[in-house]
């Protein structure tokens, strides 16, 4: 499902601007003891997380289980949610449009009727748990157990419940099609940009239909700004930039939210994620903005509906996405304000060749 808008209140690109997210940043080189000892460490922290998430499986309660009707060649979709029943009906047929064959959802204590919505869909698996999301690194210690359990040997899709992947040639191609096309490459991995989506106006302003496809209410991005450089510990492309780095954290750029994201992995139970979707462990999975030849996606982001502004007076009692309290303090004070994030550089958004040809996805070879 390839996800097409054109905005009449804005002309598209006349000369489209490369962000060269690859080519620009060389992979720094390390002494070979130096890596050596980093990768004995790494080892070490990853066989924690997993310890970790063996012991966390006991927060999480069955509500209805389908996994028995998992295929060997299905795609799985991994996803936490609390509260998004605006979003979910068009989330899932967005995301069986592309090829998701099974969805394990874990449910954080939603009370706007999220979990009686996913119990009845015929492709959901659900859990759910009241335990805090913070203290099971921000969920990831869940799905990491529902990875391990479920996901082994299957090309897994891990996700928030606002983000939309979009990956080259998707409005011809399935999933299936791309991860053949990773497994004909040997790799188990692909790589996405964060791209944050918003409207032309204050968020408050703007009206969106429960359900409907939220690019329609948030349909401009940034297409430029975006900066770059290799992360020594991680072996991977750190990508800040965007609406981030320009409105909200305009003075301290270098402490924006990270982008990328590892999003779509041909799952073994050795694996885990370190650090949200951002980077995983072994390290080798985080080489997915390495070469020209390697395709990467977007994942359209759109947290900035209307309703963030009272999601965020919430967060800010609950403080379960905190990980940095002053800069997010700071984050969730800003949307309160009914921000407009419009500015003259935004573009609209008008599928992947867009973003290919803006440098924020590759086609590959």
């Amino acid at each position: 499902m390839s996800l097409r808008l054109i905005c009449p209140t804005l002309a598209p690109l006349s000369t489209p601007r490369s962000n060269c997210l690859i080519s620009s940043n060389p992979r720094p080189k390390r002494p070979l003891l130096s890596d050596l000892w980093l990768a004995y460490r790494l080892r070490w922290k990853r066989r924690r997380f997993l310890f970790r998430i063996l012991r966390k499986r006991r927060q999480l309660r069955p509500v209805v289980d389908r996994t028995n009707s998992i295929h060997d060649k299905d795609i799985l979709a991994f996803v936490t949610v609390r509260n998004e029943m605006e979003r979910l009906p068009h989330f899932i047929n967005y995301y069986r449009a592309l090829g998701v064959d099974h969805f394990l959802f874990i449910d954080n204590d939603s009370d706007d009727g999220t979990q009686d919505y996913l119990q009845n869909q015929p492709d959901v698996s659900l859990w759910s748990t009241g335990h805090p999301y913070r203290l099971a690194r921000f969920g990831m210690d869940w799905l990491g157990w529902l990875l391990f359990k479920y996901g082994h040997n299957h090309w897994c899709l891990t996700v928030d419940a606002d983000e939309l992947l979009t990956y080259p040639f998707d409005d011809t191609r399935k999933l299936q099609d791309l991860t053949k096309t990773l497994d004909r490459a040997g790799k188990r991995s692909f790589g996405a940009i964060m791209l944050d989506m918003y409207p032309k106006g204050p968020i408050g302003d703007q009206t969106y239909e429960p359900g409907s496809d939220p690019i329609k209410t948030l349909p401009y991005f940034d297409a430029d700004n975006y900066h770059t450089k290799w992360h020594h510990y991680y072996d991977n492309l750190w990508i800040r930039g965007g609406i981030r780095a320009r409105h909200f954290f305009a003075d301290q750029p270098a402490r924006a939210p990270t982008l990328n994201k590892v999003p779509l992995v041909r799952w073994d139970r050795r694996f885990v994620y370190a650090s949200s979707m951002h980077q995983m462990l072994p390290r080798h999975l985080n080489d997915v903005f390495g070469d020209q030849a390697q395709p990467t996606g977007a994942l359209l982001h759109t947290k900035f509906l209307p309703s963030i502004i009272a999601k965020s007076k919430e967060e800010q009692i609950r403080r379960q996405h905190f990980e940095n309290s002053e800069l997010y303090e700071m984050y969730y004070s800003t949307l309160i304000n009914n921000p407009d994030l419009w500015h003259e550089g935004s573009c609209c958004y008008a599928g992947w060749q867009q973003l290919a040809s803006l440098g924020l996805i590759q086609k590959g070879s």
